[in-house]
């Protein structure tokens, strides 16, 4: 048997970290799960409610309202703390905010004894991932971002649904920022080993601008469910969930996430969303695609937008 379990602190109880907490139940990811949260009452419900469902979850997780000590022993610090982006506000916008914000929770984990793995969600994520690593001290595999981890999701859907293919037999990247200089990697997307022009050419009824089109719902769904129901959090508690399973299962998985770059794509000292390996010691490498010309000055410009935003801050 083994003398200790897998444990997941939580920081931040709104509605992406509540959604993240009870689709990690559900998927019975963890035998721990620690909410840590400023409105004790409100995280508090949240550990009775979610227990009251565990006899419908697929293992047992043992679940309370806690605080920074719990960091200790902790294998993911999850952090969704932060404001929230409101309808008009870009991602970037919430620099300065979320910043302050940061360097108090990140210096209460650290000083609290946690060695395990920080993965961030709050936006804007591609930064914040870096205030973490800036703050914390920790090695730089050790501090993952959801990055675009999301936003390939929500591509690989729109693309299942416009070629009627399963998406889970899609393969595409969204790489760059998690926001508004994203880009799609259309010259390494493709549908069961067979790229994505391949199929254009094979069926006279797709066409170039669908695709165009099938990127901006991506690059701008968030500003669309925001709209609709003022924030997002369902998909990127999912996207989170995944991570967890990746870094806690040891799966060596290839997700696209906010990672550190050290000269792969030709930049360095930024966080930037790019596929990468994910196991129990956190990004075990990055997955350098070759990028055609276009695709490399986009992505050029998404670390220089980046870089530009963070500059007062580091």
């Amino acid at each position: 048997m083994r003398d200790r379990v897998n444990r997941v602190v939580l920081i931040g109880t709104g509605a992406v970290g509540s959604s993240y907490a009870f689709a990690l139940l559900n998927q019975g990811v963890t035998e721990e799960l620690v909410l840590v949260d400023l409105n004790k009452e409100k995280s508090e419900g949240d550990a009775m409610d979610l227990n009251h469902g565990i006899t419908f979850a697929p293992s047992p997780t043992k679940i309370w309202f806690g605080n920074y000590s719990d960091c200790k022993d902790a294998d993911i610090v999850v952090i969704c703390a932060g404001a929230n982006q409101k309808p008009g506000e870009t991602r970037l916008d919430l620099v300065e905010k979320n910043i302050n914000i940061f360097k108090g929770i990140v210096n209460e984990i650290v000083s609290n004894g946690f060695q395990g793995i920080f993965l961030v969600a709050t936006n804007p994520v591609d930064i914040l991932t870096h205030a973490v690593w800036k703050f914390s001290g920790f090695p730089k595999e050790r501090v993952i971002g959801s990055g675009t981890s999301l936003d390939t999701a929500r591509f690989r859907f729109l693309l299942g649904e416009y070629f009627d293919i399963d998406t889970r037999n899609v393969h595409a990247y969204i790489i760059g920022e998690h926001g508004d200089t994203e880009l799609p990697v259309w010259s390494h997307a493709d549908i069961a080993g067979k790229k994505i022009s391949d199929w254009m050419n094979a069926e006279g009824n797709f066409k170039q601008d669908d695709l165009d089109a099938i990127f901006l719902n991506v690059r701008d769904a968030a500003y669309h469910i925001i709209e609709r129901k003022g924030a997002t959090y369902y998909g990127i508690a999912m996207a989170l969930v995944r991570l967890t399973k990746a870094i806690l299962q040891n799966e060596n998985s290839v997700l696209t996430v906010s990672a550190y770059l050290n000269g792969e794509y030709g930049h360095k000292d930024v966080y930037i969303g790019v596929p990468a390996v994910v196991n129990r010691k956190g990004i075990r490498q990055i997955v350098e695609l070759d990028l055609d010309e276009d695709e490399q000055q986009k992505f050029n410009h998404s670390v220089e937008v980046l870089k530009n935003t963070m500059a007062p801050f580091f």
